[in-house]
Parts: structure tokens; sequence; C-alpha cells
């Protein structure tokens, strides 16, 4: 994985130098776990998952498939290609969720009758009722995931993360790269 370290010019390095801070091989500054974004996303995302699998555990329903049921419950149906792209997943995770989904019977997938390759997903009555059930202790993991923020620096977390992500729209995880 690239850490963005090859964008640090010389003078970085000798800056890290002069301020008695160690530096690597090419001269750059030490680059402590704690200050990459990326590594505070994962972290970040831990945190969030953790909260709602203690706030949502009588569910038995991970935050990926919670996704999935919201999506459905605003728009109705869609086929499984248009959900995988709104909730940012490739195919193949998106599949297996809603497989064990309509196991579960909180979906119905039936063939798309205007594209015989497509599978079209809605929710059914004991899902609508699951994603209802589950909206106070999802929100509450939410709340908790942003709590030791104020609500303004709550509301610019936000702003901000759909800023990035929405610079980043058309990438998705590492699977799509496979398929």
């Amino acid at each position: 994985m690239d850490d963005g370290l090859d964008g640090l010019s010389e003078r970085d390095g000798v800056a890290a130098k002069q301020a008695g801070l160690p530096a690597d091989a090419a001269g750059a500054p030490p680059w402590p776990l704690s200050e990459r974004p990326g590594f505070l996303a994962r972290r970040l995302h831990q945190i969030h998952v953790s909260l709602f699998a203690e706030l949502c555990a009588e569910f038995r329903i991970t935050p990926l498939q919670y996704s999935l049921l919201s999506r459905l419950a605003e728009i109705g149906e869609a086929d499984q290609t248009t959900l995988a792209n709104a909730v940012a997943l490739d195919r193949t995770t998106t599949t297996g969720a809603l497989k064990r989904l309509a196991a579960r019977g909180y979906i119905r997938r039936a063939t798309s009758v205007s594209d015989r390759r497509a599978q079209q997903c809605g929710l059914t009555p004991e899902g609508r009722a699951l994603h209802a059930a589950m909206e106070a202790g999802a929100r509450a993991a939410h709340e908790a995931t942003v709590s030791a923020l104020s609500p303004a620096e709550q509301a610019m977390l936000v702003r901000l993360m759909k800023k990035i992500t929405a610079v980043h729209a058309q990438r998705l995880g590492a699977p799509d790269l496979l398929a």
C-alpha cells in the first residue's frame, strides 16, 4: 500500500532533521499511524461496527445488511447492481448479503421481467418491520460514533466525509477490480 510519502519534498526531510526528528531512508519525516487518514478512517469504521453490533445485537444484522435494508426502504425495489452501486459495494458482496437477508425472509428476490439476468429485490413485510425496529439502535450507534464531537463538529465531519466520498465516488472496493 502506498503511504503517500513519495510526495514529500527534500525540504520536508531537512525540516524534520532540523527539528531533531528521525527521517526514513528517503529523508522523509516520520509519519505516525495516528496521523494517517486511511488508518484513522479504518479505526473509525471499526469503532462504528463495534457500537452497531452492541446496540443492534438482538437483530443479528450487520451494518452492511442494514444499509441494504435502508436503501430498499427508501426506494422500494431495485436490481442487485443498482443496490450495489447505491451502497458502494461490489456485486459479489451485495449478492451474498442479499441472499442471507432473503434466507431470513427480510427481502424477496426475483428475476427481473425486463432483464432475465438481473435480480429484482424488495423488502418483505418482515423486512420492513425489522428495519423499523432497528432504527433506534442504528441511530444510537451512529450518534455514539461521533459523540466526542460537538454538534457543529459532527456536522462538519459529515460534510467533510461527503466531500471526500463525492470526489472518489467512482471508486469501489478492490473486489470490483477482479470482477
